[in-house]
C-alpha cells in the first residue's frame, strides 16, 4: 500500500517563503508560545482525558509526590514523607511553606478536600480511573493525612506522583468546578492568568513557588499554549515566529524542517499507544458483525501495522502486540496471539464467519487522519467497506462510552503512568471505556491491580493480556513517536512519558 504525504513540499516552500510574523513568542520577549492541535474540554486536570490537559497539569498544580523521569525514584513533593499503615491506609506527613496561586496556604485540610471531592458524582470527574483506586482520605493532624483505599493497590505511589493533583479547598467550594475552569489555581510552576475557550491558555512564572522543588525553580518567564488545529498552519507559525515548539510533526515534515536553519527537530518514541478498540457486544448498529469474534480477528490480520510503522510513523515506533505500553510494568507479550498481516486469512475469516463479501462499518477517530486512512485501505482490501467518523475527541468518547461506536481508531498515553493498570485496566477493567466488558477479563484485572506480591500482579497481567489478544477484543497498533520541532535557541529535552516539561526549559 502506498501512503499519501501529509505535506507536500510546495506547502513548505509557502512557508518558507512566507513574511515574519509580529515578534510575539521568543526569547526576546521571554514567552514560550507551544501550540498543538487539541484543546482540552476543561482546563481542570480531573475533567479533560487529552494530553494537552496532561501538559498543563504539569505545569501548574503540584501533586504528592514526584517521579524523577531519569531515575523513576519517588521523591517528596507536596508530601515530605509517607508510610503505609497497613495495606490500605497511606499516611503522608505534608510540606509546611506552600501557598496556592491565589495566595491561600496548603494545608492538609487542601489534600482531604481534594480525595474526598473527586470520588462523589457532584464532581463529574472524567478521569475516574485515576481515582477511583482511593475510597477516602481524612486529617490526621494539621501536616499529617491518611489515603484510604478501597483494596490494596501496589501502583498508588506512581498515580500520586501523576494524575491526582492538588486542589484549594476554599477556592474550590466557593467558585465551583465552573469558576474553576475559567480561573483554576494550583502551586505549581507556572500559574494560569487566561483562559481562552478555542485559543488557548497563559502562564506566567509563579514568583511564590516553593523553594527546593524536585521540578526546580521554572527560567522562562511566560508559557502560551496555543490551538492550532491545521499541521501547516503549525508549521508555518513556527517558521515565521509565531510560535517556538510544536510537536505531532508528521514524519515526512519532520525529515523536511531538519534542514531548516534556526530549528531544532527532536524525535522519539512515547508511552502513547494507537490501537483498535472493537465493539464487541454490537451495540453500535443493529446485527454488527464484531460480535462474531472471527470477524475481529480478520480485521486483526487485515492491517499491516509494521507497514504503518515503517512509512507513516517511524521515528523509534515499534508494533505492539499486547493492550498495554510494553515497558510498563505487568505489561508482557509473552505468550500473546501475534496477528501477522495476512489478508488472505482475513478473507477466509470472513468467509467463514458469514460475511464473503464482507460488510459496511463506520470507524471512528479523532487524531492522525492519514493513520485512520490508512486502516480504512487495508480493510477495503479484505472487502470491509469502512467510512471514517472524524470527530474532536470529547465527542467521540461520549459516543464510545455510550456504545455507538463500532471501530474505535484510539490512542492513550496512560497519563504518563508506569503500571499496565493505566492502560489494561481503563479499557479492559469493565469501566467506561472497557466494550467488551468480558466477566474473566474484569476478574483478571482486577486481581493484578491489587495483588501486593509484583509476582502475582505480573501473572494475573499476562493472563488478562493473552486473553484479550485470543479474543481480539482489540488490535494494539504501535507505539507513537512524536517528532518534536522548536527555535533553536530553546533548550528543550524531551522524555519518553510524553510530558513536556516546560518547567525545565530554558533560553539558551
Amino acid at each position: 500500500m502506498r501512503f499519501r504525504s501529509r505535506a507536500s513540499r510546495l506547502a513548505l516552500g509557502l512557508i518558507l517563503a512566507a513574511g515574519t510574523a509580529p515578534a510575539l513568542a521568543g526569547k526576546a520577549n521571554d514567552t514560550l508560545v507551544y501550540a498543538s492541535d487539541t484543546e482540552p474540554e476543561n482546563v481542570s486536570p480531573y475533567h479533560n482525558n487529552v494530553r494537552e490537559g496532561v501538559i498543563l497539569a504539569r505545569n501548574v498544580w503540584d501533586t504528592l509526590l514526584y517521579r524523577d523521569p531519569k531515575t523513576g525514584q519517588y521523591l517528596p513533593m507536596l508530601a515530605t514523607a509517607w508510610r503505609w499503615v497497613d495495606p490500605t491506609t497511606l499516611e503522608l506527613t505534608l510540606r509546611d511553606g506552600v501557598t496556592f496561586h491565589n495566595g491561600d496556604p496548603f494545608t492538609a485540610d487542601d489534600v482531604v478536600f481534594t480525595v474526598n471531592w473527586v470520588l462523589t458524582p457532584e464532581a463529574r470527574v472524567v478521569t475516574k480511573q485515576n481515582v477511583e483506586w482511593m475510597k477516602s482520605a481524612d486529617k490526621v493532624d494539621a501536616r499529617t493525612v491518611r489515603i484510604h483505599l478501597k483494596a490494596p493497590f501496589p501502583a498508588a505511589l506512581e498515580y500520586l506522583a501523576g494524575p491526582v493533583p492538588i486542589y484549594p479547598a476554599a477556592y474550590t467550594r466557593k467558585v465551583g468546578l465552573d469558576g474553576f475552569a475559567k480561573a483554576p489555581v494550583g502551586t505549581g510552576p507556572y500559574r494560569i492568568t487566561a483562559v481562552e475557550n478555542g485559543r488557548g491558555v497563559k502562564m506566567e512564572r509563579f514568583r511564590n513557588y516553593w523553594k527546593g522543588s524536585p521540578a526546580g525553580e521554572p527560567r522562562i518567564g511566560k508559557l502560551e499554549f496555543r490551538v492550532i488545529p491545521d499541521a501547516d498552519s503549525r508549521m508555518a507559525e513556527l517558521m515565521t515566529g509565531g510560535v517556538d515548539w510544536i510537536w505531532r510533526v508528521p514524519s515526512d515534515q519532520a525529515d523536511q524542517l531538519r534542514t531548516v536553519p534556526n530549528l531544532t527537530v527532536l524525535s522519539a518514541e512515547t508511552m502513547r499507544v494507537g490501537f483498535l478498540q472493537f465493539d464487541v457486544r454490537g451495540t453500535a448498529m443493529a446485527n454488527s458483525p464484531l460480535k462474531d469474534v472471527r470477524v475481529r480477528q480478520a480485521i486483526s490480520h487485515a492491517v499491516d501495522r509494521k507497514a504503518m510503522v515503517d512509512n507513516l510513523v517511524r521515528g523509534g515506533s515499534r508494533v505492539m502486540n499486547s493492550a498495554c505500553f510494553i515497558e510498563q510494568f505487568g505489561c508482557t507479550d509473552a505468550g500473546v496471539p501475534v496477528y501477522a498481516y495476512d489478508p488472505a486469512r482475513a478473507k477466509t475469516l470472513l468467509a467463514e464467519a458469514g460475511y464473503p463479501n464482507g460488510f459496511d462499518i463506520d470507524l471512528g477517530a479523532y487524531r492522525e487522519r492519514d493513520y485512520a486512512e490508512a486502516v480504512l485501505g487495508y480493510l477495503r482490501a479484505v472487502g470491509i467497506r469502512a467510512r471514517l467518523n472524524y470527530l474532536k475527541y470529547a465527542a467521540l468518547r461520549e459516543q464510545g462510552r455510550a456504545g455507538k461506536v463500532s471501530i474505535f481508531f484510539q490512542t492513550w498515553g496512560s497519563f504518563s503512568v508506569n503500571d499496565a493498570s493505566a492502560f489494561t485496566g481503563v479499557y479492559f477493567g469493565g469501566g467506561d471505556d472497557d466494550t467488551a466488558k468480558d466477566p474473566e477479563t474484569v476478574a483478571l484485572l482486577k486481581a493484578a491491580d491489587t495483588a501486593t506480591d509484583p509476582a502475582e500482579r505480573k501473572t494475573r497481567y499476562a493472563a488478562a493480556l493473552k486473553r484479550i489478544a485470543a479474543e481480539a477484543y482489540a488490535l494494539p497498533l504501535f507505539s507513537y513517536s512524536t517528532h518534536y520541532a522548536f527555535t533553536h535557541d530553546l533548550a528543550f529535552t524531551a522524555q519518553p512519558d510524553e510530558v513536556p516539561r516546560f518547567y525545565a526549559a530554558s533560553w539558551k
